[in-house]
């Protein structure tokens, strides 16, 4: 086991490390492997980011690329933005990123990366395929990491499986967030109807713990930084997340580039995707320096509380090609099957459609 493994006393995968040697297979000439690891540490005690995410040349020359980066500056699970900036790899990869810190729907997002209002974005499939799956002009280019949504239950309710949820109430931020939607998967594959054999009440973001608290519910469903720090709280029990069983290696948020970036300039998409995919690395690699630079953001939390956050998470697990499209694939399904995607959507294209290949 690499010693980046077993700080999260993970083993990486056969489906990881084979995808690791097939990557390296298809890369140009200067991107192969190098260390012979899929990460890890690397020449000279430093970290290898991977095959995917070495540039070819160690530093970009010439005029940065100014580009427009979308992200949520209260997710903890997307520091590796910040960490990109902060440690200058955006410009090693021969980018000006400025950020747009959005708040606003996903709908909204979205149409601000299709319309050139920003560039890019990063943010969680669940939350994203729906609006996708509408036709926006975004492609998604990378799997980023798994895990951050947590459902939490009260101790007093004691209840220890998802089945238990049944005829209960869980408490949710929006009626279409990913916590909801995946939280509703799991419902489905225990049995219950996520629709009419729970109930879904929404509150205030920063309430919903309160909400359990006061037994207006016996579950909450969100993502960290909230979700993490409310387990530290011992009237509180995880219940599930979504790296539980199956999806202990599924991707959880993903990097998306507006359509006519990756047409008309795929240099600066290519460069902006592997930037993003090195900064993971790094996350995974140095959570600590991550914390830190997502702290300076206004991210909630100790910098100790942050890192284990990171910790937490799997930033190991960086998809892209072939197997990010078949994750993207499987979620399809499975949204079709608590009735969140058109019953008529054919996955597999769905998944060709909304994926662009900007490392080969």
């Amino acid at each position: 086991m690499t010693d980046a493994f077993a700080r999260h006393g993970r083993s990486p995968s056969r489906r990881f490390l084979l995808r690791g040697a097939a990557a390296a297979a298809a890369l140009p000439f200067g991107l192969g492997l190098g260390t012979g690891r899929a990460f890890g540490p690397g020449p000279g005690g430093g970290f290898d980011p991977g095959p995917l995410c070495r540039p070819v040349a160690a530093e970009a020359t010439g005029p940065l690329k100014p580009i427009k980066l979308a992200w949520n500056a209260t997710a903890i699970c997307t520091a590796a933005a910040p960490l990109a900036k902060e440690s200058g790899l955006f410009a090693r990869h021969g980018l000006d990123v400025e950020f747009v810190n959005f708040g606003g729907s996903t709908e909204a997002l979205l149409e601000a990366i299709a319309t050139g209002k920003a560039d890019a974005g990063i943010g969680m499939a669940l939350r994203w395929l729906k609006p996708l799956e509408q036709g926006f002009d975004v492609k998604i280019t990378a799997g980023l990491h798994g895990g951050c949504l947590r459902l939490l239950t009260a101790k007093a309710a004691g209840i220890t499986e998802i089945a238990a949820l049944k005829g209960k109430t869980i408490a949710i931020s929006d009626q279409a967030s990913p916590a909801k939607n995946f939280f509703g998967l799991l419902l489905a594959k225990a049995g219950i109807d996520p629709e009419t054999e729970v109930e879904w009440r929404q509150y205030p973001a920063d309430l919903l713990n309160l909400a359990v608290e006061k037994g207006e519910a016996q579950a909450l469903a969100d993502s960290d930084p909230r979700t993490w720090l409310w387990l530290k709280d011992p009237r509180f029990a995880e219940l599930a997340t979504n790296l539980s069983g199956e999806y202990a290696t599924r991707t959880c948020c993903v990097v998306a580039l507006r359509g006519s970036l990756i047409r008309n300039d795929r240099a600066a998409a290519s460069a902006l995707t592997r930037a993003v995919l090195e900064a993971g690395h790094h996350v995974h690699a140095d959570p600590v320096a991550a914390a830190k630079a997502f702290s300076g953001y206004g991210g909630k939390g100790s910098v100790e509380d942050l890192a284990a956050m990171l910790r937490s998470q799997a930033h190991g697990d960086r998809p892209v090609g072939g197997d990010l499209k078949e994750q993207l694939a499987l979620y399809g399904d499975e949204l079709k099957r608590v009735k969140v995607l058109k019953r008529t959507t054919d996955t597999a294209k769905f998944a060709e459609r909304i994926y662009a290949d900007v490392l080969s």
